[in-house]
């Protein structure tokens, strides 16, 4: 009973000294609350025949038939092997390349140049994903400059976005030009945390430029790498809907359509909110599943995760 005085006298002399900081956090904690941990209960439809009539608590219980009809679904399969096809690329090619731009910005001594650099990866973030899809629609165009490039090779002109083929490079591609940059901003941050000395260190044993980068500066940012990696598998089911809604039509329908478009489909589109909830839900608990188990792999080989 002494400890819980102590404790809340402690807690109360706190939130005076830091009002202030407390204040400017609960803003922040407001919008959690109400958009990321309240909607949760509506979750709970999922598992009911919800109509907006009835309500949540008054609609039916179903139990796991929406389920069942999701994974007995003509594109269960079609969109399971799409969005893990999708996300698996998005994660081999996507994930180093923020990691090889800052190790590349890092090596470059002149600070113009560098400024330079770094600004121009950064401005596509920056763009609206509607201007960048349609500038991805433009240059896939059989007059487009994608065509043009190609024809200089020899190629035949076509209608990139209409080639299942050339969907998910392309998705991919523009993805990677679009976020190498900002991306990269955490992995220069870490960076900066590296002992200079170790570099002073490796000159003096005889290290070029190239070992300095491989035994030195990515050894560094492994803690960051990894912890990064973790919070990205456990996105691994996440495709977001706008770009492929932008970007997919009719011909590249069997490539293109993911989890997200499907659950825009029947939620929105057909007002089957009971179904789409369930397949939302599936969707995050393999998400869930991902991060706790890569999480727990991290921590026996590396000794690096979240918790």
């Amino acid at each position: 009973m002494k400890f819980s005085k102590i404790n809340s006298g402690e807690i109360r002399k706190d939130f005076t000294r830091f009002k202030y900081a407390y204040l400017m956090v609960l803003p922040v904690l407001a919008y959690y609350i109400i958009f990321h941990y309240w909607p949760m209960y509506g979750a709970v439809i999922a598992f009911k025949d919800f109509t907006p009539a009835r309500g949540i608590l008054k609609s039916p219980w179903v139990g796991l038939t929406n389920f069942i009809a999701f994974f007995n679904s003509y594109y269960f399969l079609r969109v399971l092997k799409n969005t893990l096809v999708i996300s698996v690329t998005q994660l081999v090619f996507g994930f180093p390349a923020p990691i090889i731009l800052a190790l590349l910005i890092n090596e470059v001594s002149f600070s113009p140049a560098k400024r330079i650099i770094q600004t121009l990866t950064y401005l596509p973030y920056f763009v609206s994903l509607v201007v960048v899809c349609g500038i991805i629609i433009d240059f896939s165009q059989t007059d487009g400059l994608f065509n043009w490039i190609r024809g200089l090779f020899g190629y035949k002109h076509v209608a990139l976005l209409t080639v299942p083929s050339f969907f998910v490079p392309i998705f991919v591609t523009s993805g990677i030009w679009q976020h190498i940059g900002w991306n990269s901003i955490i992995y220069l941050a870490a960076l900066t945390s590296i002992n200079p000395e170790l570099y002073e260190a490796a000159i003096v044993d005889g290290a070029g430029r190239f070992k300095q980068a491989i035994h030195i500066t990515l050894p560094g940012i492994i803690p960051t790498i990894v912890v990064l990696l973790i919070l990205r598998v456990g996105h691994i089911m996440n495709v977001g809907f706008e770009k492929i809604l932008l970007l997919y039509n009719s011909s590249v329908m069997d490539v293109a359509d993911v989890i997200s478009t499907y659950v825009y489909r029947k939620g929105l589109l057909e007002f089957n909110w009971s179904f789409s909830s369930a397949v939302g839900l599936f969707n995050s608990c393999i998400n869930f599943i991902l991060l706790v188990l890569v999480n727990k792999i991290s921590a026996l080989i590396s000794e690096t995760s979240l918790w």
